[in-house]
């Protein structure tokens, strides 16, 4: 291969292991959520002893980045791609570390009884799932409108951890009994929160890589 077809190919290589770590993630935090929703307490060792296959992907993809940028000339374009999804594999990686300690909460309440039905938990994972998702594919098919339209959607994802924050403070005063539970809904939604904050720095990655600045307005 000459220079430029060599290095569309790698790119795309590359590109292709950055979707199969964004499928596993999605897949990650939906079933983080479901061990949660159901207790499924196997499930749920099964997604923490599975973390490093999500470890061992970053690495794999910023390795091959690393060679890219060692073996390739890239132009300025070039750079900022690779660049970017080194960063963005890292942010990946730290949304199956937040899915490890969801994970950890369903064994915790593995002997308890919920003191309510989960809504709003399983509707902020589902939002937070789809970002990730379409952030990602807005760096793979160069769609800043995309990008832009994820970014704005953290503000429903904040509306909605501000709700069921509002509504656990609510339950803790009326019934002191249930703040252990309570405290700990509370941090699993701080998770998923942070989850969508994840998919708005890939967001920013997107911007950068395609125009050079971090300006998402």
């Amino acid at each position: 291969m000459t220079a430029r077809p060599q290095m569309d190919h790698e790119m795309s290589v590359i590109t292709n292991d950055l979707l199969d770590m964004t499928t596993l993630i999605e897949d990650t935090i939906r079933n983080a959520i479901k061990s949660l929703v159901e207790k499924d307490c196997d499930l749920a060792r099964n997604l923490i002893n599975s973390d490093e296959e999500i470890d061992d992907l970053e690495d794999t993809i910023k390795d091959k980045c690393l060679k890219f940028l060692a073996t390739q000339q890239p132009l300025a374009g070039d750079l900022r791609h690779m660049i970017s999804i080194m960063q963005m594999v890292r942010d990946l990686e730290r949304i199956g570390d937040h899915c490890e300690d969801i994970a950890k909460y369903t064994l915790r309440f593995e002997n308890e009884e919920y003191m309510k039905e989960l809504i709003d938990i399983p509707r902020m994972a589902e939002m937070a799932a789809k970002m990730v998702k379409n952030a990602i594919d807005s760096f793979v098919n160069k769609d800043l409108r995309l990008a832009r339209k994820v970014w704005k959607a953290d503000e429903e994802v904040d509306e909605l951890f501000r709700n069921i924050y509002d509504e656990l403070m609510s339950i803790i005063d009326q019934d002191p009994a249930k703040a252990n539970q309570s405290v700990m809904f509370l941090f699993i939604a701080a998770h998923l929160e942070r989850i969508a904050d994840y998919a708005t720095n890939i967001c920013e990655e997107t911007v950068f890589a395609m125009e050079g600045n971090y300006e998402m307005e």
